[in-house]
């Protein structure tokens, strides 16, 4: 049989790839910096380093952590949104599920936040969350996959780019000038002061004007999912992948001469560099799993994957570095300096217990 007949309707190496972002989330980020705390060599806290966010130019391996997450919302929105429309199924029916998950996603992002429960609308932020940028990303997709033409949807992600770019180098900011992408002087961080007032996050990252470039980076996932759907020999998609995340990566990094990249703005520049680095890393799990056959090693990465949301929404509610340390009582005297680092592994591994449960037991959790 050619390995292109009777292509699977789910596509394992996007599963596997979601587990493997939201392991990034969940543990990588913390196995680092922990294994820095018992180490304390050059070397382990050159690692660390790269498993948090730059102060504002340059970018490290962490950054790619939020816009995989949108790319892969985006390159699953071809299979679930298609599969519906071959169901005739109304396009009012599919807007009511797509403000769904559209206020369930924002609401959640508030629950992760860490303040919705305080009932204090002085702690309250209303647009500071990756769950709400993926709901933004996701919506705007949506209606650009349901209304549009593939033609289309790259000069509205185009069109994207060139907007949030102009937005931020014409417009004047007052007492700071044109132009300007510092932290606090940018026109996207002056135009969220001015929509949220005392309710805007009070970092340096921005989010109104960003969602032109969620919008745009959730696009190129939608872009990487038509390809793995089309008809194409599945050795020929791995390859566009690989040469379109290529050339992204290339262009992100000469438009970022003049506009730099910095995540924290989430410039054009940077959607370009970050959406190739996506379609590289999806290549590379394209071809392993889906062209080479190779699944047995990804099975845990499919577990977390599965319930995404899940082992986001909890890693952020609940500490189970905390929940660890009352398992674990008692061993601090006898590993020391390396105890942090046992105790990331031991909440790590309690979170992952909860998803492989979930995952034997078929509950899969979607919203």
């Amino acid at each position: 049989m050619n390995e292109d007949e009777n292509k699977p309707k789910r596509i394992a190496s996007i599963d596997a790839l979601r587990g493997f972002d939201m392991l990034f989330i969940i543990f990588i980020d913390h196995f680092f910096n922990a294994l820095n705390v018992g180490v304390r060599s050059p070397f382990t806290q050159a690692l660390a380093k790269q498993f948090d966010h730059p102060e504002w130019f340059g970018s490290t391996i962490y950054d790619i952590v939020m816009p995989l997450f949108l790319f892969i919302v985006g390159a699953a929105i071809p299979f679930s949104l298609s599969k519906r429309q071959q169901q005739n199924t109304s396009v009012m029916a599919l807007y009511v599920k797509l403000l769904r998950r559209f206020v369930i996603l924002f609401f959640l992002g508030w629950i992760v936040q860490g303040h919705l429960l305080d009932f204090d609308i002085t702690t309250f932020t209303v647009f500071s969350n990756t769950l709400q940028a993926i709901a933004v990303g996701y919506l705007f997709s949506s209606i650009a996959y349901i209304h549009f033409n593939k033609n289309q949807r790259i000069m509205i992600f185009i069109s994207c780019l060139v907007i949030y770019l102009l937005l931020l180098t014409l417009p004047n900011v007052p007492g700071v000038g044109r132009g300007v992408l510092l932290p606090e002087s940018s026109f996207a961080w002056y135009v969220d002061q001015l929509i949220f007032g005392d309710l805007q996050d009070g970092t340096q990252y921005t989010w109104l004007l960003s969602s032109f470039g969620f919008i745009a980076t959730t696009l190129s996932g939608v872009f990487a999912g038509e390809l793995i759907k089309s008809q194409l020999p599945r050795r020929k998609v791995a390859f566009y992948l690989l040469v379109i995340g290529v050339g992204g990566i290339a262009a992100g990094l000469l438009l970022g001469l003049w506009h730099p990249i910095i995540k924290k703005l989430w410039t054009s520049s940077f959607v370009l560099a970050s959406s190739g680095v996506c379609f590289m890393l999806m290549s590379l799990f394209y071809w392993i799993i889906d062209v080479k056959g190779k699944v047995r090693w990804a099975f845990p990465l499919k577990v977390i994957g599965m319930n995404a949301l899940v082992a986001y929404v909890l890693s952020h509610v609940f500490n189970f570095h905390i929940i660890a340390e009352m398992v674990l009582f008692g061993l601090k005297k006898y590993v020391g300096d390396f105890n942090y680092l046992i105790l990331t592994i031991g909440g790590f591994g309690i979170l992952y217990l909860i998803l492989w449960y979930m995952y034997k037991n078929k509950t899969f959790v979607k919203v």
